[in-house]
């Protein structure tokens, strides 16, 4: 499909938002993207894309931007208040001046987590067929406060304006641009450094996963149907998952880490163990639990029906070919992951 002359603001060029840029671009949008680095504008210039100078916390420069695009993607993290209320000042402009907009957030299945701790497998598996599963989700859920700000805002616009959220899983594989994931790079980082793969809680639990470039893919599908939808589609429920088909459980996700690091000769027993509490600031802090330990079952039913497909490499064999070559590079310090990871308290 061309999309010549379609505008596109997308906030979070990175590891993400890079391979949706990719796409857009392959598909013939106009894209603009934010970014607080010299270096990263740069190089956004050299691709095609019209760099934007600005933070997360420049509202007025997120607001300007979204209300010059007809659709804005956020991508940048799941848990930033006035990022998100930037942008929908933005799409309230638009609509006030008689202008449609696509408003793609991205959210994820912290969401759904558990109170399992590792300890089992749930039986419970969340449709995006189903929203009365995900509506009746605690408010204090993982990203939950923000993904309501969201909806209130595309339920008070109704047909002005298409808001949806992308909900990733587990999400892994290196982008084409050597940037890496977050959660299972993290476990394998905090491997490095304390000589074992370990897991947090008690290793049972699961998350769907997704490559990386299979959900770029994603986010385009949803987009091309949104352009191509009528005004009412802005009425049906706003999630939408993406992921392989596949399961991981947490304790697998060490034995990996833990076989390849030692194939690697950089720690020496693969076997995967607990990770004590005290040793939770080298993961996620008081997010660990949340983020790497509980339940996420989830089915990308609404992409699948829509004729996406996952494609890619499984999680070990990326981990294998595309991260562990990218990490191992990487000599600085880790102190665990630095920035928010999850939100809420339950």
């Amino acid at each position: 499909m061309s999309t010549t002359g379609k505008s596109v603001f997308l906030i979070g060029p990175g590891y993400i938002g890079l391979e949706i840029i990719d796409r857009l671009l392959e598909n013939g949008y106009n894209v603009s993207a934010m970014t607080r680095r010299e270096d990263a504008a740069k190089g956004l210039q050299q691709s095609g894309v019209k760099p934007v100078m600005g933070s997360l916390g420049d509202s007025d420069i997120i607001t300007r931007n979204t209300a010059a695009n007809d659709i804005t993607i956020h991508c940048a993290t799941a848990d930033d208040f006035p990022s998100v209320e930037a942008v929908i000042a933005g799409v309230d402009q638009r609509a006030s001046e008689g202008k449609h907009t696509v408003y793609i957030h991205t959210s994820g299945t912290s969401f759904l987590s558990d109170e399992s701790n590792g300890e089992y497998k749930s039986d419970m598996v969340f449709s995006d067929n189903h929203p009365e599963d995900m509506d009746a989700r605690p408010d204090s859920s993982s990203h939950r406060g923000i993904d309501l700000t969201v909806i209130r805002a595309r339920n008070r616009l109704g047909t002005k304006a298409k808001i949806f959220l992308m909900l990733p899983p587990l999400i892994y594989g290196a982008n084409k641009h050597n940037l890496l994931s977050i959660q299972i790079i993290t476990m394998a980082r905090f491997a490095i450094k304390h000589k074992y793969a370990g897991y947090a809680g008690g290793g049972k639990s699961v998350w769907k996963p997704i490559h990386v470039a299979d959900l770029s893919r994603g986010y385009l599908t949803m987009l091309q149907w949104l352009e191509q939808s009528p005004p009412e589609t802005a009425l049906e429920h706003p999630y939408f998952f993406c992921e392989n088909g596949t399961e991981i459980a947490w304790g697998e996700a060490a034995s990996i880490i833990g076989d390849e690091l030692k194939a690697a000769g950089v720690i020496s027993d693969s076997t995967p163990r607990q990770i004590p509490e005290n040793q939770y600031d080298d993961l996620f802090g008081m997010y660990t639990n949340v983020v790497i330990a509980q339940n996420s079952r989830c089915k990308a039913d609404r992409l699948r029906d829509l004729g996406w497909q996952p494609k890619h490499f499984s999680v070990r064999d990326a981990f294998k070919h595309e991260e562990l070559p990218i990490l191992l590079k990487d000599k600085s310090e880790f102190k665990g992951y630095a920035k928010p990871a999850a939100s809420g308290s339950g």
